[in-house]
């Protein structure tokens, strides 16, 4: 694909500047490294724009406090005390991964992930935002915890201009179908290969 050049265009009766400001569904999945990171690069275009984003974070615990998130909330400030950029929501459900819960832990995941997906639903109908970020939403639909035909009829019938993007591995091929944009992260090199763990900075 040359660089900035579309391939064919679509006899569907929409102008060039229609077409460039339709809402897009992005899907970032793969094993690879930086998922997520590029889709809150992208969030960090939709504030310049001005346009309201919205972070809802799947199976990551409440605890974490990511280096995007504080980045962003501080982006939400600043809007706040300046009008500059955009406001930003931040929403958390469940806590940590699945297999790192320890005995005696009573909550419950399933039921966290499908009020957050619920959640999402009220804000698309309400057209409440213009930039999503469903990170790690893949793993709540290959759990069954949400149901997967349902995302993916809401998410295509979303109404208005809002963009989503959705990370995490294993993204369902139903989604993948119905993505406009999907990238696959790959993995060629890794730290972890070499024995090195997780760093600040680097992974959060």
């Amino acid at each position: 694909m040359p660089q900035g050049k579309v391939e064919r265009v679509p006899d569907d009766g929409l102008t060039t500047r229609q077409r460039r400001r339709s809402p897009l569904l992005a899907v970032h999945t793969g094993i690879g490294k930086g998922k997520s990171t590029a889709a809150f690069g992208m969030a960090l275009r939709a504030w310049n724009t001005g346009w309201p984003i919205v972070v809802f974070q799947f199976v990551k615990s409440p605890k974490w406090r990511v280096g995007e998130e504080s980045a962003l909330r501080a982006l939400g400030e600043h809007h706040a005390a300046t009008g500059q950029g955009a406001p930003v929501t931040w929403h958390k459900m469940g806590e940590g991964w699945s297999w790192l819960a320890r005995p005696g832990d009573e909550r419950d995941h399933a039921a966290e992930a499908a009020e957050g997906w619920a959640q999402i639903k009220r804000d698309l109908a309400a057209q409440r935002y213009r930039f999503y970020v469903l990170d790690e939403f893949t793993y709540p639909m290959k759990w069954g915890w949400v149901d997967v035909a349902d995302v993916v009829k809401t998410l295509v019938d979303r109404p208005g201009t809002q963009h989503v993007v959705v990370t995490g591995r294993d993204a369902a091929p139903e989604l993948v179908e119905a993505a406009d944009l999907v990238t696959e992260m790959s993995k060629v090199k890794h730290p972890m290969d070499a024995g090195r763990k997780g760093q600040q900075g680097i992974e959060w």
